[in-house]
């Protein structure tokens, strides 16, 4: 059986700035944009933000929870 991602629902900045994602799971995560290692350039615009919204991502926590 395959599970379904949850979906980005929301932004907001955290106290030094950086980008966090809220999901439909409940959790957050950052997503930064740091090249050469992190490669995210859409999260540095209101656009590239906006366009992400009800889109799929992997979260991490759930992924941890998985694999209990």
């Amino acid at each position: 059986m395959q599970r379904q991602l949850p979906v980005i629902t929301g932004f907001h900045q955290d106290d030094e700035g950086d980008w966090v994602v809220s999901l439909s799971c409940g959790h957050t995560q950052h997503v930064r944009h740091r090249p050469p290692f992190m490669q995210r350039p859409w999260v540095v615009t209101a656009t590239g933000r906006a366009e992400r919204l009800g889109q799929a991502f992997d979260c991490g926590w759930c992924r941890r929870e998985r694999a209990k």
